[in-house]
């Protein structure tokens, strides 16, 4: 248990808690959350590496999709060390220098994913809007610009975090809520006043989860506007098709932050390990997702994808050819 009769600042260790109950079958109940971490990471790198070989998918959109792929690859760098070290090694130990910098990247890259996200609603509502100007608009130097200015903003909203957890007493021995880091967790285990620090972490979850989250349902109003004022109903079914990869990854994205956040309010502390498993998905999830759906919906990773299996087939058949 946390106490504070023994505080201190910058000297804390903190212990990463798993699933409440279950810890003598953490190696079971850790194989599909790493098998989600170890796919995740796959399909991102594959979603990255045909964007970046494919020159058809040099486009605004899959522009936008390299970011978010980098973005979850940053996340499951962030989360997967802790969980491999809390379920597999046994060690729960994690001293403050390492817990703050975990907390800063898990954070930024959330930033990252929420503002990528806000830059394709603005990408399909331009496209659906102004086609004919969609070239113009969002431009290469355009979109530099635009990922610039997510980066740039997740680390600002984010950077003085850290900062100002250096200044708060914590105790000797502090038990996390979850088997990673969160500002949110750090904050109320402190042992002094904290109004600084829980001030700073809702201006900055105002500025980018809940601004982006209204920008974009704005940018959907505006779209459905849109599409509602084209007289075929079939180029509304069109229009409206472009849009449904992205919401899907949107609503992975937001779902299970909304469901995290009333259960925290609401049956934490009756059902603990559910908390642990929402907070452990909300984090998982859209990384395993999104490659997944644009997979499915994007014919052009579709094709993208067919194209270097068949050219790697067609390299295995010559050079067996050739052997023989």
């Amino acid at each position: 248990m946390s106490s504070c009769n023994t505080s201190t600042s910058g000297h804390s260790t903190f212990l990463l808690t798993g699933f409440p109950g279950l810890e003598a079958s953490h190696h079971w109940v850790s194989i599909p959350v790493n098998l989600i971490c170890v796919v995740s990471i796959l399909g991102n790198s594959i979603i990255l590496f045909l964007i970046r070989t494919d020159s058809a998918l040099h486009e605004p959109m899959y522009i936008f999709l390299s970011i978010l792929a980098a973005s979850d690859l940053g996340l499951c760098a962030s989360t997967f060390p802790t969980m491999v070290q809390l379920f597999w090694l046994g060690a729960p130990e994690l001293p403050f220098d390492l817990c703050a910098a975990q907390m800063f990247f898990i954070h930024a890259f959330t930033y990252v994913e929420s503002g990528v996200l806000l830059a394709m609603a603005f990408d399909r509502f331009i496209a659906i809007r102004d086609p004919l100007h969609y070239a113009t608009i969002l431009t290469p130097s355009a979109m530099a610009k635009v990922g610039t200015a997510i980066l740039v903003r997740a680390v600002l909203l984010n950077l003085p975090a850290p900062i100002l957890l250096q200044r708060l007493l914590f105790p000797q021995i502090s038990v996390l809520s979850h088997c990673y880091c969160l500002h949110c967790d750090l904050v109320g285990l402190a042992c002094s006043d904290i109004q600084i620090n829980s001030f700073v972490g809702l201006v900055s979850i105002l500025l980018s989860l809940c601004l982006d989250s209204s920008l974009i349902m704005l940018s959907y109003t505006l779209i459905l506007r849109t599409v509602l004022g084209i007289a075929s109903p079939g180029e509304q079914l069109k229009a409206l098709n472009t849009c449904v990869s992205h919401l899907c990854i949107v609503l992975i994205f937001y779902l299970p932050k909304l469901g995290l956040s009333v259960l925290h309010r609401v049956e934490k502390h009756s059902y603990p390990a559910l908390a642990v498993l929402m907070a452990n998905l909300h984090f998982l999830v859209p990384p395993f997702m999104n490659p997944i759906v644009y997979c499915i919906k994007s014919k052009q990773i579709r094709q993208g994808l067919l194209k270097r299996f068949q050219t790697k087939r067609v390299d295995v058949s010559w050079n067996s050819r050739r052997t023989q």
